[in-house]
């Protein structure tokens, strides 16, 4: 049976040929979906698409672009059983990598044609979907100053050099972090990341580690470090952090796991969403459980997840 699929497509996303792109998906896809396809523009962004598609009674949301992208798509199907396909084609597609996704075009239309879905959290940050995490602080500045022309060149080593291009000036600033049990005063910090889900790339959001996406809860972590060559030391526990699954004790790092968490800095700082800049602090950032449908790939663990055979003095009792 065919299915009705809209699919949003950044053709401004990463560094690819986006015609060609767009043809490879068509290819993929047609046989299995009617395809309505439809193209962001500085006009018309893909939060609007996907709006206008939900309220046309779209089956399936397709998005084909960055984490943004992704973002804003997602943000129409919070909270209902549309399920949201991740073909990724930005800089950094760290929402792929971070719930197991296909980073190529070929193997995520594969993932879609095979339909196998999972319920995952999402997040809302000042009222805004939140797929990935929120930044404010260094993480913010350096997402902000890695330019679209530097990541079309560089693809994600833009954003290692603007962060390099941070730490000459590493800035502080005070903060006030309320979740639900207690208020967090600290007079100076560099950065803080409110994570629903994130790779292991993310390091300023690897404080807790293990970041689970079905967990209904959100990973803060704090770096409050003063010299340059502390951060880049923090930096390496994050990333040590992040690859082993072990939390991080390295100093100047703080986190706390909570179901929502309201951030005020002074002065106020920029906010980055979903690698987007939405404007300043302060924030508010909720964990909505369950929120979000998304398409994962056939593994292993649709194979038969029981094996008793051949242990030693094995008996069962059927109920």
């Amino acid at each position: 049976m065919i299915r009705k699929a809209c699919l949003i497509f950044n053709p401004a996303a990463g560094q690819s040929d986006p015609e060609r792109d767009l043809e490879i998906i068509k290819t993929l896809l047609s046989p299995q979906f009617d395809l309505d396809i439809q193209l962001t523009s500085e006009e018309i962004d893909a939060g609007q698409l996907a709006q206008e598609a939900v309220k046309n009674g779209v089956e399936i949301l397709l998005a084909a672009g960055g984490d943004g992208t992704l973002s804003a798509v997602a943000e129409a199907t919070v909270g209902t059983n549309i399920p949201v396909g991740a073909i990724p084609k930005g800089t950094a597609n760290a929402f792929a990598a971070a719930l197991g996704l296909p980073n190529t075009i070929i193997e995520a239309c594969q993932m879609i044609k095979n339909g196998k879905t999972r319920r995952v959290d999402a997040g809302r940050c000042n009222g805004k979907s939140m797929v990935l995490l929120s930044e404010i602080g260094f993480g913010a500045e350096t997402i902000e100053n890695a330019s679209r022309e530097s990541k079309n060149r560089w693809g994600m080593l833009a954003y290692v050099i603007s962060g390099i291009q941070q730490l000459q000036d590493l800035k502080t600033f005070a903060v006030e972090i309320e979740i639900e049990d207690k208020i967090i005063h600290l007079p100076e910090v560099n950065s803080v990341t409110v994570a629903n889900v994130a790779p292991p790339t993310s390091i300023l959001a690897q404080g807790p580690a293990g970041i689970i996406g079905d967990d209904g809860l959100l990973d803060v972590t704090i770096i409050a470090v003063e010299k340059w060559t502390e951060a880049i030391t923090a930096s390496y526990h994050l990333l040590q952090s992040g690859l082993s699954g072990n939390a991080a004790d390295g100093k100047g790092i703080g986190y706390v796991r909570t179901k929502r968490v309201k951030i005020t800095a002074e002065p106020p700082q920029k906010v980055v969403l979903d690698g987007e800049i939405v404007g300043t602090t302060p924030i508010e950032v909720e964990c909505i459980p369950d929120g979000l449908t998304i398409f994962i790939p056939e593994t292993e663990a649709d194979e038969p997840v029981e094996k008793l055979e051949g242990l030693p003095g094995l008996e069962i009792e059927s109920k």
